[in-house]
């Protein structure tokens, strides 16, 4: 038994169940059961027992390419599980940032201040840390979708014949490239795009596999906490999965030094950037709502469409990406993990850091995508290109979403 998995397991499970009805599916009934997948992060000081939950997640969903240009950074392109626990851990990061951004006297329990010294060849850049002796870690209730789980997706299936690939019109199938996540089961070791059925719209999602592969080189950090926290301390240390979601050898090839990671598996880059690939590990435990979990009196089983968000500074539902209740472009509708609420928070830390060369850098423009092409993210920029060019291969970005974010 691993008993620091099924801790990890525990406190995620734990903090979910104290959740009000409203972030869950609803009660099985004799028709049906709903299912969703859960994912959270967890922060274990070192030396110290007392497991912190981060973020969690819940989802299974994500939007079609054809909408992605709509959203105006204020709808989530991927609400997946996995993505929406990332997004939510980087929200909380940036509340502390903003707190002793304000209060010099403040101390974070997760994050601190750097030295002068951290920071004299990075000319301001990143002024945060996650303290030295915190370990990240992850549980998910189910194998990350893609190539993680293709040895569960193949036993499942009544039929074991990989599907063929999309009957689409040339061009189309040129811009999306990759491979949908049930397609050509005989393919192992590539990157993926959500959704895995056959009937949903086209999206250029990378699967959950893809980009939690990725992040073992990019860390946790999206990328306008970026440009406040320094990343080496914010990777996972393990990926806790459920013992039967939990296929060894499928997760060496997906993630481990010795599978399709291994042309970066030594790589270090500037900005404290490094491959850092976590430990798979299986917990006993299981998720009350998870697809394993359908009671014998329920007759159906059924996705649940709500995705649920927590950290310790917020709570939502959402429904499409957006906040439950409110219509697609209601601006009112914008999750606290959205794009541009969060790049909103990141301009509010930096203007009361007063940090001259990221303010001089984002005055410049007032569109996203222009920030991202600067300088300031010239070390992140090179990690993803030397991973998704000698590891990743295949890696289409999913741009589109350009938006605007005023300060204030």
């Amino acid at each position: 038994m691993d008993s620091e998995a099924n801790y990890v397991a525990t406190t995620v499970l734990d903090t979910y169940n104290s959740l009000p009805a409203k972030y869950k599916p609803v009660k099985a009934t004799d028709d049906f059961f709903q299912w969703v997948p859960l994912s959270g992060i967890v922060a274990i000081k070192k030396n110290d027992q007392k497991p912190k939950c981060l973020s969690l997640g819940t989802g299974m969903k994500c939007l079609p390419i054809n909408q992605v240009a709509e959203t105006n950074g204020s709808i989530l392109h991927d609400w997946h599980a996995e993505i929406v626990a990332i997004r939510a851990f980087n929200h909380f990061l940036l509340h502390e940032c903003l707190e002793l951004a304000t209060s010099p006297t403040t101390i974070s329990p997760i994050i601190r201040r750097r030295e002068v010294h951290e920071l004299s060849e990075a000319e301001g850049l990143q002024p945060f840390s996650i303290h030295d002796d915190i370990q990240l870690h992850m549980y998910s209730s189910e194998a990350p979708c893609g190539d993680a789980s293709m040895e569960l997706l193949m036993e499942a299936q009544v039929d074991a014949t990989p599907w063929p690939i999309d009957q689409l019109h040339p061009a189309t199938k040129k811009l999306l490239g990759l491979l949908r996540g049930r397609e050509s089961f005989a393919e192992l070791g590539i990157v993926r795009r959500k959704p895995a059925r056959a009937d949903s719209p086209q999206t250029l999602s990378k699967s959950c596999s893809d980009k939690l592969a990725l992040k073992q080189c990019t860390s946790l950090l999206s990328s306008c906490t970026s440009l406040l926290v320094n990343p080496a301390n914010a990777y996972l240390e393990t990926l806790i999965l459920p013992r039967s979601q939990c296929v060894e050898h499928a997760c060496e090839r997906c993630f481990g030094p010795r599978g399709r990671m291994k042309p970066v598996a030594n790589h270090q880059w500037y900005g404290g950037y490094a491959f850092r690939p976590f430990k798979v590990r299986a917990t006993d435990h299981e998720f009350a709502f998870s697809r394993r979990s359908k009671p014998a009196s329920s007759k159906e089983l059924r996705t649940s469409n709500i995705a649920a968000v927590y950290n310790p500074r917020v709570q939502e539902t959402l429904i499409l990406g957006r906040l439950q209740g409110r219509q697609k472009f209601d601006p009112k509708g914008a999750s606290a993990i959205c794009s541009k609420r969060m790049w909103k928070m990141t301009l509010q830390v930096l203007a009361t850091l007063g940090t001259p060369r990221l303010l001089q850098s984002i005055s410049e423009s007032s569109h996203v995508q222009e920030w991202k092409k600067s300088a300031l993210f010239a070390d992140r920029h090179r990690v993803k290109a030397d991973v998704t060019a000698e590891a990743l291969s295949g890696w289409i970005r999913n741009d589109g979403d350009d938006f605007e974010v005023e300060p204030g």
